[in-house]
């Protein structure tokens, strides 16, 4: 952890609950935004797996042989 972040983790101790937790929501706010770039990259990824398995370049498992391998719980 660098130095500008345990100094951080020391105000944050300092701090009431409520604000911890306000701290916790932004934090993963800022965290959840979308990465555009990968999105496009897995979008492409998905369209050319999904053209390999209808073109028949793909080899895929039946969801019921996929399913007896998990046993459930």
């Amino acid at each position: 952890m660098t130095s500008t972040a345990e100094e951080i983790v020391r105000k944050i101790d300092e701090l009431p609950d409520t604000d911890k937790a306000m701290l916790v929501d932004v934090i993963l706010a800022k965290l959840d935004q979308p990465d555009m770039e990968l999105e496009k990259i897995w979008a492409e990824e998905a369209a050319k797996r999904w053209t390999a398995y209808k073109e028949g370049r793909l080899k895929s498992i039946p969801y019921d042989e996929v399913m007896a391998r998990y046993p459930k719980r």
